[in-house]
């Protein structure tokens, strides 16, 4: 039997009118404000025919307007489709085929772009459709059903071409109650979203603020950690999403500061936070919960409590209620500390990907390796396709990357695989250095041979000046590569 709920903003536009939902540098907008705007310009888009169970695609960057176009689209009953601002007009144009699309919103600025490649019957810019479209009448879904289509995002295609997640609107609704069950809700909360809208990390924090009933703070720039570790205070923040880059960031420029007794904590995921930062982190009264989850999980699937952080290092930690979580080798579940494929299963989890064929079973197939240890909390290896054989033995590049970021002269680090005639591949690591330091590659691998087995030791060092990271700051590891000499890189 389909599970029907309650429009979700115009029932917390009921329930909570005045309390404000969404601030942004510059503006805010309470619930009951955020429901009528979003009201509005459902009837404005409902003048370009846009019905009941279109793909509309949003090409925008963090704005009020973007979360006003997000909930005007949910009014329709229209499925949004996000794309990455980071995409070439190519790639943006395979996706929007690929999902069918009836139109693309996009930023004034980017609308030019956009239409050397469509016509203008294709492409609109947000401000356009705001100020010059007349209203027409559309109906308002006042409910959701739960297995209903609301969002595609696009994986990020690390091998072949990019597929569309589904995202239904029981996904975002079990995603939102599964975090709340593990962190609670207090009255107070308020959410710091530094990351972009059109990945899961930055859309499932404006899902929870509308479910909850939760402040939301939307930075609409480039993640700067004076300007996070300012608005945590002034705007008594008590929870924020980050890689671990971004938590670096800001511990490195709050120095000797401090955050309030009201904030909560730091929710990081992107890959284990290596043990001197969570001892930094520690020492300073940083609660940092670490997490693990992907766009197909809708945002977490697995967390850590800070409680456990330091007795549990490395640690991604156990399935959050009602979600299910085991390791599998050719279809065979594992014994505990035996890697094999993370496998899960919750109502958080997508169906499916667009145009193809649904799960059958619910289980999701991840492609990333890991375990589980005796008590359930499970360890996350790597990606299976960032693995690097070499000779036989399987080599993680996330394990030898938080062995180097524990160097103190260095600031980031990567690590791949690359062909090499006698092991088939060997590992190569790209490390970025503090400003001013003088640290050699001969000063690092002294570093590294106490503390990795000598066949996972890089065979190379390369100082670069910057790594490949995408709008959430996540390493991609396969362009590692492109950093090598051109003769090197094939």
């Amino acid at each position: 039997m389909d599970i029907v709920l309650p429009n979700f903003l115009e029932k917390r536009a009921h329930l909570s009118p005045t309390k404000i939902a969404i601030k942004t540098e510059t503006s805010s907008l309470t619930f009951g404000q955020l429901f009528i705007r979003s009201k509005e310009l459902a009837y404005k888009l409902a003048s370009l025919r846009i019905r009941k169970g279109d793909y509309v695609s949003i090409y925008m960057e963090n704005s009020l307007e973007l979360v006003e176009l997000i909930f005007a689209l949910k009014n329709i009953g229209c499925i949004t489709v996000l794309h990455n601002t980071r995409l070439t007009v190519d790639e943006l144009a395979y996706q929007v085929e690929d999902a069918r699309s009836k139109i693309i919103i996009t930023d004034e600025e980017k609308s030019s772009l956009l239409q050397e490649r469509w016509n203008n019957s294709f492409v609109y810019s947000f401000s356009a459709i705001n100020n010059t479209m007349k209203y027409e009448e559309v109906p308002i879904q006042h409910e959701f059903n739960l297995s209903d289509t609301d969002t595609i995002m696009y994986t990020s295609g690390t091998t072949g071409f990019p597929k569309g997640v589904k995202q239904t609107y029981g996904n975002h609704y079990w995603s939102a109650t599964a975090s709340a069950l593990n962190l609670g809700i207090r009255e107070d909360d308020c959410w710091l979203i530094a990351v972009p809208l059109f990945h899961i990390s930055g859309l499932s924090i404006i899902m929870r603020g509308v479910i909850y009933g939760m402040k939301v703070v939307l930075h609409t720039t480039k993640f700067d950690p004076v300007k996070v570790n300012r608005v945590i205070r002034s705007e008594k923040v008590t929870i924020i999403s980050v890689v671990t880059t971004m938590l670096t960031k800001l511990v490195d420029e709050l120095g000797d500061g401090s955050y309030p007794a009201s904030f909560r904590c730091m929710l990081a995921g992107g890959g284990p936070v290596p043990l001197p930062m969570l001892e930094r982190c520690y020492e300073k009264n940083i609660p940092v919960v670490q997490t693990y989850g992907m766009t197909e999980t809708c945002s977490q699937i697995v967390t850590l409590s800070a409680t456990d952080a330091l007795s549990k290092i490395g640690s991604s930690g156990k399935a959050l209620f009602p979600c299910q979580l085991k390791i599998v080798v050719d279809g065979v579940e594992q014994v505990p500390n035996s890697p094999g494929e993370i496998v899960v299963k919750g109502p958080n989890v997508t169906p499916g990907y667009l145009h193809r064929a649904n799960f059958d079973d619910g289980w999701l197939y991840t492609g990333d390796i890991g375990y589980l240890d005796e008590e359930g909390f499970l360890y996350v290896l790597d990606r299976r396709s960032d693995l690097i054989i070499s000779g036989g033995e399987n080599i993680y590049p996330a394990e030898i990357e938080g062995v180097l970021q524990a160097h103190p002269d260095v600031v980031d680090a990567g690590v791949t695989g690359v062909e090499n005639e006698k092991w088939g591949e060997v590992p190569n690591a790209f490390v970025v250095l503090k400003s001013g330091a003088k640290t050699t590659q001969e000063d690092i691998m002294n570093f590294l041979y106490d503390r990795l087995a000598k066949y996972k030791l890089p065979k190379r060092i390369m100082f670069v000046e910057t790594l490949p990271r995408n709008a959430t700051n996540k390493l991609q590891r396969r362009k590692l590569k492109d950093l090598l000499p051109q003769n090197e890189a094939n």
